[in-house]
């Protein structure tokens, strides 16, 4: 997928070994698929400073509020149960996400 790269924001309630875990393995499997693709992480509580650019937000854990971009919760990086699915969740949200 060629073009400007899509931008994902991953948080996680300390911002730190939860969300790089997830990050690495998003960005892995995104590139993988051939999708251009940037990775941020943040903690939950950042999300609103970190949204510059975001077409769209995966969390481990709950986040509240409209932040204008697809947010899809799951911790199916870190069990393994359900990677599949959230990554399909992943895909289909950046497909339909703004130019």
């Amino acid at each position: 997928m060629a073009g400007k790269p899509k931008t994902i924001l991953v948080a996680c309630g300390t911002g730190i070994a939860t969300s790089t875990v997830v990050a690495n393995l998003v960005e892995e499997a995104l590139r993988d698929r051939g999708f251009n693709i940037h990775v941020k992480q943040c903690k939950v509580a950042e999300v609103q400073a970190h949204l510059d650019g975001v077409d769209l937000i995966v969390t481990t854990t709950q986040l509240s509020g409209n932040f204008g971009v697809p947010i899809i919760k799951t911790l199916a990086f870190l069990t393994g149960i359900g990677k599949e699915d959230a990554l399909k969740q992943i895909i289909d949200a950046l497909n339909t996400a703004k130019v």
